[in-house]
């Protein structure tokens, strides 16, 4: 009977405390109704140095229209989609409807923007969700670009008008497990057949791989060493690919580990002009302008939240944006944001004179990193307590950061590409271990 009795207790007990304590999360806006979230995303304000003076009127055109769309289409959701690490499949209609993909490539349904057009698209997509210009960047700047440039006829004609519209989605298998930033190294291999070559191998860290339909990969051909490339279709027999857990970045992004077992492909799908490393690096040459530009978005994205939260949120009396040494970070963080601007149009223009080399581009591409990394580390502090929450766009665009710090080369290998430019020396090896010291 007392037993009886406890039980009864401890239910009436557990219901009274569900019913206090597990509530869902206020919405925000309630929870600290001092400052606006990033659902209501703020205006540009991170612009002082008028980069709009630089542009075309198509490419300020441009550069409108996708921040319209990111404003009113992807901030509402944003957060959601970061904090479940899931993909908002249903902003690809729209997205498509952008037209955007396919960046600089002229016909086949692209658009044929300016370099400059494109970088400051994928700025624009960048400024509010940092994933979302990665997926695209994957998309067009990567997989779009390499069977532009390295392409037969008949595969641009079969794949781009799709890819352009985003009916289909590709992914850009080059990393390794086992080769990362020795990218040139590649293990998975591709054996000539009758009608074709088998692939073997594995990829790792593949963006939009677990949903595309249709993967550019690169292979070791095992008859003359030489990097080749690929197209694979989804279907192919022997392809798996699983999605990559726990990533505190890009989480929106849906990055996967590729395996190759015995996957055949026809002849019509291998790329005729990779041929070598050399060829895939001059796609990643102008992908190194592009991913540069990303950073560029993130800091003016994190620039305008913060500038708009510290006039909104008030302590001892006053906003925070009266207090000097916030004065000061906010004009550092802008400081940053006008140099890196600068060096990003830069890099366009040398593209677009044909003067661009790779010690350029990965000079870009590491310097401005490291810049961003600073200027969001600034309005993480700014936001205080609030600059760990997502909803605030601050916290999410930190941690987005991140992985753009190490991909498309990390800091420290982009700097030796530049390095050996210079010098001349190749400096990526480490030096040979001595048998015995002179000492």
């Amino acid at each position: 009977m007392r037993t009886n009795i406890d039980h009864a207790a401890a239910k009436m007990h557990k219901e009274a405390k569900s019913s206090y304590f597990d509530m869902p999360a206020l919405d925000v806006s309630v929870a600290f109704p001092q400052a606006t979230p990033a659902s209501n995303f703020p205006p540009c304000t991170s612009d002082y140095y008028q980069l709009a003076d630089l542009l075309t009127p198509e490419e300020q055109a441009i550069r409108m229209k996708v921040r319209e769309y990111m404003e009113k289409e992807i901030a509402p959701i944003m957060t959601k989609y970061w904090e479940k690490a899931e993909f908002p499949f249903e902003i690809i209609p729209k997205f498509g409807a952008l037209h955007i993909a396919g960046g600089t490539i002229k016909g086949y349904g692209c658009p044929g923007h300016s370099i400059t057009g494109s970088a400051v698209a994928a700025a624009e997509v960048a400024r509010v969700d940092a994933s979302c210009s990665t997926f695209l960047l994957v998309h067009s700047s990567l997989a779009m670009l390499t069977i532009g440039l390295c392409g037969s006829e008949m595969q641009k004609e079969k794949y781009l008008p799709s890819l352009a519209e985003f009916d289909t989605i590709a992914c850009w298998g080059l990393t390794e497990p086992d080769y990362g930033s020795d990218a040139s190294g590649l293990g998975t291999t591709a054996k000539k057949v009758e009608g074709g070559w088998i692939l073997e191998g594995q990829k790792r860290w593949i963006g939009n791989s677990t949903f595309a339909d249709i993967l550019v990969i690169f292979a070791r051909n095992t008859s003359t060493n030489q990097i080749n490339g690929f197209i694979v279709k989804k279907d192919a027999p022997g392809l798996q690919c699983t999605k990559i857990e726990n990533k505190i970045g890009l989480r929106i992004v849906q990055n996967g580990d590729i395996l190759l077992k015995n996957v055949f492909v026809p002849d019509e799908d291998r790329l005729p002009g990779v041929n070598s490393f050399q060829d895939t690096n001059k796609v990643l040459a102008v992908s190194r302008v592009m991913v540069a530009w990303q950073p560029i978005g993130i800091t003016m994205g994190v620039y305008d939240m913060c500038h708009r939260y510290l006039k909104e949120r008030k302590q001892f009396g006053a906003p925070l944006a009266a207090f000097q040494i916030n004065q000061q970070k906010l004009v550092q963080m802008l400081s940053n944001i006008q140099a890196m601007i600068l060096v990003g149009w830069r890099l366009c223009k040398l593209h677009e004179s044909d003067k661009l080399t790779h010690g350029h581009a990965s000079l870009g591409k590491s310097w401005i990193t490291l810049r961003a990394r600073e200027t969001v580390a600034l309005g993480r502090e700014l936001l205080g307590g609030n600059g760990i929450l997502a909803d605030f766009h601050v916290a999410k665009a930190f941690c987005d950061l991140e992985p753009i710090y190490t991909f498309e080369g990390t800091y420290d290998i982009n700097t030796l590409v530049t390095g050996r430019e210079i010098t001349g020396l190749a400096s990526f090896k480490p030096a040979p271990v001595r048998q015995k010291s002179r000492l």
